[in-house]
């Protein structure tokens, strides 16, 4: 009998396909709620308030795609995404108000945060689409106390170069997308790894896994002055 996890590696879908929500853009000025983005108080992993680093007084938020769908079929972790392991997060879909949602969320943090926002992209799925990445180029462009940092599998097409070049490059002090790779520093790319424990190049393991930080925003590690070294992380 084919289990959930397996349907869900051939079809390129999460295996809690009942979490995926549709965005619906509806935006109401009077309305304050977020529709996509969630506040990493939400995560103990993340935390909320960034303590320390270049962007100490920032407030953490995080956006949570569908993984696989989203994902490069490559990525070293298809089968093994922690994902499989996450039945109660809210997956949202990419559909035609995906962005303008959080466009709309964005504003609102802006006005909420005037010390500014960093959010985590992504707690899960990937930059889907160069378009999806001149998005995020636009958002950086209209809100100068918005500041980005997550990983990505992409690698070698036409999705990792716009990052790199759009975000990485165009912004490297207000946005950190790691590559997760097993490669060393490469400073002509200003490229950025995530690796895992195996990798034993110049490099630091994740301080929240290893109890030295309570959370991401307690850390700052990974945009902070580390940020020319990988950082590994302990296997899941």
């Amino acid at each position: 009998m084919t289990t959930a996890t397996e349907m869900a590696r051939v079809e390129g879908t999460t295996k809690y396909r009942k979490s995926v929500v549709q965005p619906r853009h509806t935006f109401n000025a009077e309305v304050k709620g977020l529709e996509v983005l969630k506040p990493g108080s939400n995560n103990k992993k993340l935390g909320y308030k960034i303590t320390k680093g270049r962007w100490k007084g920032k407030y953490l938020y995080s956006l949570t795609l569908e993984e696989r769908s989203t994902c490069p079929r490559y990525c070293h972790h298809w089968d093994d995404c922690y994902g499989n392991n996450m039945p109660f997060a809210k997956r949202y879909a990419v559909n035609t108000s995906l962005c303008p949602s959080i466009h709309t969320d964005i504003m609102r943090l802006h006005n909420k945060h005037p010390q500014g926002i960093v959010i985590r992209l992504h707690v899960l799925g990937d930059f889907y689409s160069p378009e999806y990445v001149t998005f995020w180029e636009h958002m950086l462009d209209l809100f100068p106390n918005l500041c980005l940092f997550g990983y990505t599998a992409r690698w070698g097409d036409d999705v990792q170069y716009a990052i790199h070049t759009k975000l990485n490059v165009r912004y490297p002090s207000r946005c950190v997308i790691r590559y997760s790779r097993n490669l060393p520093f490469n400073e002509t790319l200003i490229a950025r790894y995530a690796t895992d424990e195996s990798f034993s190049g110049d490099s630091f393991t994740c301080p929240e896994q290893t109890g030295k930080a309570d959370s991401c925003a307690d850390c700052g590690a990974c945009w902070g002055s580390h940020a020319t070294k990988s950082v590994r992380f302990l296997n899941h």
